[in-house]
């Protein structure tokens, strides 16, 4: 495979357990100095970075955010409570859009999956399905931000003495580290606790390399996705807002593993809903760059066209830039 040459913003990787690519990428960026490490998301496991350590030569920083967050509800019960307050919330709203979502999306897997003879109406009626599923989405996306604004009004985080001490702590040594390094785990964990230490900013004044649901919480949505889960076909659906370092882009970890990607109509669903961002296919080995204006993807990394098929570099970027 060619090695990508553009020194990357942003790089979003496949899954590092098997195919190891972060080192490489860390070296991409053409820095030396220390590396602010984020591990939220293995949660109770999140100082268990040896090999991560290893890999990039013992100049990680472990910033430890889970522990921290755990420290800080500790010491403040009431900062607790509302969070948890707002999570269930959150997990009430997913509950209530994944009703409206499973009807929409029936209808319109449906249509994608139909021939007619009528092919001018039904192209009509499955761009029509898209439109509501795109519309669902977006009111989705509003709810979630009312509760999280709701929450930073009511609340206040950044002025409770237990986590500005804590977020002072992580930006003293993120400001000694010249990059940063998101991992994968519990996405939903990851993005809370990000979220919750008010990172997103200061992680967009350095090069981050982040790999599977560290990719994921970097979109500007977080959109889950199985299609061969236990208990049958799932549903595709927005988590959550993203930090929205990665533009234009949907992250998909592992997705030969967890889409049918051999079902053209089924993908082509997929790909039209989220348009006009890429659905990258983040297998082992896969490598995407964003060097601050267009995306570079390495020789072997993939994105799902409008047809539902695997596309190219040049076919991405068509498909976002033009």
């Amino acid at each position: 495979m060619t090695a990508l040459t553009h020194p990357p913003r942003i790089a979003l990787l496949g899954p590092q357990r098997h195919a190891i690519t972060v080192t490489e990428e860390l070296d991409a960026t053409g820095l030396s100095g220390r590396i602010a490490v984020i591990t939220a998301g293995w949660q109770e496991r999140e100082a268990e970075d040896d090999e991560l350590q290893d890999a990039v030569g013992r100049r990680a920083v472990n910033l430890r955010l889970h522990q921290r967050v755990d420290r800080v509800f500790a010491e403040d019960s009431e900062l607790f409570a509302a969070h948890r307050k707002r999570q269930d919330r959150l997990r009430h709203l997913q509950d209530l859009y994944r009703l409206r979502l499973d009807a929409y999306l029936g209808a319109a897997q449906a249509l994608f999956h139909r021939d007619d003879s009528h092919a001018d109406l039904l192209a009509a009626e499955r761009t029509g399905a898209v439109l509501a599923l795109q519309v669902l989405d977006s009111h989705h996306i509003r709810q979630i931000q009312a509760i999280h604004a709701e929450f930073e009004e009511q609340v206040r985080p950044g002025e409770r003495p237990a986590l500005r001490r804590e977020r002072q702590e992580v930006l003293d040594l993120l400001h000694s580290c010249e990059l940063a390094a998101i991992a994968g785990g519990h996405v939903a964990t990851l993005l809370a606790r990000i979220r919750l230490m008010g990172l997103a900013d200061q992680l967009g004044q350095r090069p981050v390399v982040a790999w599977s649901a560290g990719a994921m919480v970097l979109c500007e949505r977080v959109v889950l996705f199985h299609d061969r889960p236990p208990e049958g076909p799932g549903n595709a659906e927005v988590l959550d807002i993203g930090l929205g370092l990665a533009p234009g882009v949907v992250a998909l970890p592992h997705a030969s593993k967890r889409l049918r990607l051999d079902d053209g109509p089924r993908m082509s669903c997929f790909a039209q809903r989220f348009a006009p961002a890429m659905c990258l296919v983040l297998d082992p080995y896969s490598r995407a760059r964003w060097d601050g204006t267009a995306w570079h993807l390495h020789d072997g990394t993939w994105c799902l066209d409008e047809a539902g098929q695997m596309a190219s570099q040049d076919m991405a970027t068509t498909a976002i830039f033009e």
